[in-house]
């Protein structure tokens, strides 16, 4: 019986005198003897409940995910929502900052950028998920949004408005598009859209490259056809990337992840919203050619 933990809790009890069982006890220098025929009453009644208790355990539904700590669509909605929070507090801050002192917004958006470059390599090939760094990324990256929307903002009106829109309507868009089928992620569309999201990547890199050595706005093709061609490719990737996104969580909740990964599937989505704004923004500024 000492084998069965349900079995060693009755033991105990009975030892304890707990749920109507009398624990010896002395008197003077004599032991009370228990009632045999009332502890036979009494344990066939603790038989019974027993019994009862185990047919509940047994009819109890199966342990969901939350019990098992794996992951659910309930956890990645809420850790989103948490990055998207620290992001608009931080980006809020770096938005006040750039509008009282532009050098220190200039400082701000381009030392974000680096920064989140470099956090979020750091973050993608850590061995373990470390949620502190993906809380400092998301403070990090909302510095960046909130100086960088201000310049655009100083140098174009009403245009971080138009990127707000223009990047909750795509978000939306795309959730539908894939929830009804009409984009479908398979593996070779996965490792279509990864290769060129790297190519694009490393295109970013020498384009910010060379916008500071030729000191133009936005690099190569400017404000012209080129630049706008670049910038709807850019736009379209970004899109693309969300479907992504919505995949990997269908999967990692179908496969049972563990919780903490719910972590990096919202700092996923986080990145790519950004990116998307920041592509909307670029965009729509070429468009204006000014």
């Amino acid at each position: 019986m000492a084998t069965n933990p349900v079995f060693n809790r009755i033991e105990q009890d009975a030892q304890r005198g707990y749920a109507g069982f009398e624990a010896p006890r002395n008197v003077g220098s004599e032991r009370q003897q228990p009632n045999l025929g009332q502890a036979s009453a009494q344990w066939s009644s603790q038989d019974a409940m027993t019994q009862q208790r185990l047919e509940d355990m047994y009819n109890q539904p199966p342990a969901g995910p939350i019990q098992t700590g794996r992951v659910t669509m309930d956890d990645v909605i809420m850790k989103t929502l948490t990055l998207f929070v620290i992001v608009l507090a931080t980006g809020a801050a770096g938005w006040l900052a750039a509008a009282a002192n532009p050098a220190l917004g200039s400082m701000l958006w381009i030392g974000g950028m680096i920064g989140t470059l470099i956090l979020g390599f750091v973050i993608v090939l850590r061995k373990t998920i470390s949620v502190p760094l993906i809380l400092a990324y998301a403070a990090l990256e909302g510095l960046f949004v909130g100086a960088v929307s201000q310049v655009f903002a100083s140098m174009y009106e009403g245009i971080v408005g138009q990127a707000v829109l223009a990047t909750l309507a795509t978000f939306a868009g795309m959730f539908l598009a894939y929830k009804t089928g009409l984009i479908k992620v398979t593996a070779k569309f996965r490792r279509i859209v990864t290769m060129m999201i790297f190519g694009y990547a490393i295109f970013a890199v020498v384009n910010f490259i060379y916008a500071i050595v030729t000191n133009t706005s936005f690099g190569f093709g400017g404000t012209g056809g080129l630049g706008i061609a670049i910038s709807l490719f850019a736009v379209g990737l970004a899109s693309v990337s969300l479907a992504l996104d919505f995949d990997s969580i269908e999967q990692a909740i179908a496969m049972g992840a563990p919780q903490k990964y719910s972590w990096l599937l919202a700092h996923g989505v986080i990145v790519t919203l950004v990116w998307l704004y920041i592509e909307f923004l670029r965009l729509l500024a070429r468009m204006r050619g000014e």
